[in-house]
């Protein structure tokens, strides 16, 4: 179907019938109608008007992926252009947040990401891009809690436990994390900070080495997704000792908070949306709107659910906000915890 009347008419007549119908756009092999003063403008061109790439810094089928892929394609139905997932893994998120702050400010390119971004801006020495002028923040899509997992024969039962052998046997006890300065490691590591103990890291090239050596028993505990480890929780294969949230979390039911031993303590791993600074703002705000329909369908909410993931969208404001409160309360856990990228 084309936009607007054919014929012999005047290019202003068309172009004044074609404002007044509706545009169908297609994405996906799904169309939808979309009225044109809905759609924020860039000059002459409605936003958007051709594919939208989004980078995940991480490698395919981890936890980005059960909020990224979804989302990529009920964005595409809504924005009514193909949204595309391209997965750019390598240096801890350093390359995909690099190529994604590179690319031009016309929201034609997004980035996918976690808290790594955060934790990175103190962590990782010499940064080739600058994280609070490189990115503008479009908003959080969802946040869920890490959890301490054991065997099931372990003898720790509980937080307490791992505080009473940590003090009696400082360094004893070893836990793995998917990779030294990740999002989990840096949780751990908070975990030692408040509660004034000395835990042996033990890091991975990723997370499932670490759930392989804690089954066959080569490690004490591990500090890991909720999504992550979620298979193994339910399978009997691992027990959850707690979870890093605030809150209990219905995914888990039954498994206290750290912070109910250890008052204070929070440890969430978040999921946002990032445009290359210097986006403009309607083009944010569109996108933000788009993000906050497509997650508040129940289908979504109950996707992230299963995997202990709570949707939370924030405005953009709201998230460059939080972004540089993530930064500060990070950046004290690595300067006072001595923590390297090495």
């Amino acid at each position: 179907m084309g936009i607007g009347r054919s014929g012999g008419g005047r290019a202003g007549d068309g172009l004044r019938t074609g404002r007044r119908n509706l545009l169908r756009l297609s994405a996906a092999g799904a169309g939808i109608w979309v009225l044109p003063g809905a759609l924020p403008a860039l000059g002459a061109e409605p936003y958007p008007s051709r594919p939208i790439r989004v980078i995940v810094p991480f490698t395919a089928g981890g936890g980005t992926d059960v909020v990224g892929r979804e989302l990529a394609q009920m964005l595409a139905l809504e924005l009514g252009q193909a949204v595309v997932i391209d997965n750019r893994p390598g240096g801890g998120t350093v390359l995909g947040s690099d190529l994604a702050s590179k690319a031009a400010p016309d929201g034609y390119t997004l980035l996918l990401t976690t808290s790594a971004l955060a934790i990175n801006a103190s962590l990782v020495k010499n940064l080739p891009y600058d994280t609070e002028k490189g990115f503008s923040e479009v908003g959080l899509v969802c946040h869920g809690p890490n959890v301490i997992v054991v065997r099931p024969d372990s003898p720790l039962r509980s937080v307490a436990d791992i505080i009473r052998v940590a003090k009696a046997d400082p360094g004893k006890l070893t836990y793995g994390s998917s990779g030294n300065g990740s999002a989990v490691h840096l949780a751990a590591e908070l975990f030692k900070l408040t509660a004034g103990v000395d835990l042996t890291h033990v890091p991975y090239r990723g997370a499932g080495p670490a759930y392989t050596d804690l089954l066959g028993g080569r490690l004490d505990m591990v500090f890991g997704t909720a999504g992550g480890v979620s298979a193994f929780v339910k399978g009997d294969r691992m027990r959850a000792l707690a979870v890093t949230s605030p809150q209990r979390t219905p995914a888990y039911e039954g498994v206290p908070t750290v912070a109910e031993t250890l008052p204070g303590y929070e440890a969430e791993v978040w999921y946002a949306v990032f445009a290359p600074g210097g986006t403009p703002a309607p083009i944010l705000t569109r996108l933000n709107e788009a993000m906050r329909k497509v997650t508040a369908a129940p289908a979504y909410h109950s996707r992230l659910a299963g995997e202990g993931l709570t949707v939370a969208v924030n405005s953009p404001e709201e998230m460059t906000r939080f972004m540089r409160a993530e930064e500060a309360r990070w950046r004290r856990v690595v300067t006072d915890g001595r923590i390297t990228s090495d």
